[in-house]
């Protein structure tokens, strides 16, 4: 019997978790994360999308430099009809972490298949690969404000575990460490955007968020107070 998916609603905020089959490292290097921001970048919208075509329009910046540059114009004045308010990320070596508000009927759907569909085909192509990429999107539906800022926190935090496996379970042993890590070195994510710090910009919609949970310092003291307590993601 075929599982039937729950309908996804427009305006509301989805935490939505795409990981790679059988656990493969998707991001190898620098060019591979950029290449997965340009992605979520470039397929947020109700229009087809040829990536070959956009590089080549873009031939003369490196790969990502638009959304390296807080100063460039290139995408931040082109219009386009998104499919998904993209409010926070986070990228991991073998899985993305999103936080989506979906604004368009199946947006959500039609994104998480062409960042998908989009980021294997390099992928492959780039390793000699054949084959999918990712198993199919988890999503959890965002009900309250107190469950919103938990799930900001979460999908920030993860890259913790990138230094300090399992502390999840036992704990983070070097807390300045870890705050250190997360604002100031590990740049795979909106973090640091939130902080005020401009990363990839372009990327996500953060106004409703940081009203929410009280401007760049409630983001710091929510990270912190999150892993003090090692609240659990439920």
């Amino acid at each position: 019997m075929a599982i039937r998916r729950t309908q996804l609603v427009n305006d509301e905020i989805y935490h939505v978790i795409l990981r790679s089959v059988g656990d493969t490292v998707i991001f190898n290097d620098e060019n591979d994360f950029y290449r997965g921001i340009f992605s979520l970048y470039e397929f947020n919208s109700m229009n087809p999308v040829n990536i070959w075509l956009r590089r080549r329009q873009r031939k003369k910046e490196k790969e990502g430099e638009a959304l390296r540059s807080p100063t460039s114009q290139s995408l931040e004045k082109r219009q386009k009809i998104i499919l998904v308010e993209i409010l926070a990320f986070c990228f991991m070596p073998n899985h993305i972490h999103l936080l989506l508000k979906q604004k368009k009927d199946n947006g959500i759907s039609q994104f998480m298949q062409k960042v998908g569909t989009g980021y294997a085909n390099y992928f492959n192509k780039k390793y000699s690969r054949k084959g999918h990429l990712f198993s199919r999107f988890r999503s959890v539906h965002v009900k309250t404000d107190e469950q919103l800022r938990n799930v900001f926190a979460y999908i920030h935090v993860n890259a913790l575990s990138l230094i300090e496996p399992g502390w999840k379970e036992i704990g983070i042993k070097n807390l300045k460490k870890a705050i250190k890590f997360l604002e100031q070195e590990y740049r795979w994510s909106s973090f640091f955007d939130f902080l005020g710090v401009k990363n990839f910009p372009s990327v996500t919609n953060r106004d409703f968020l940081l009203e929410t949970v009280g401007g760049e310092n409630g983001c710091k003291e929510i990270i912190k107070n999150w892993l003090i307590n090692k609240k659990k993601f439920e």
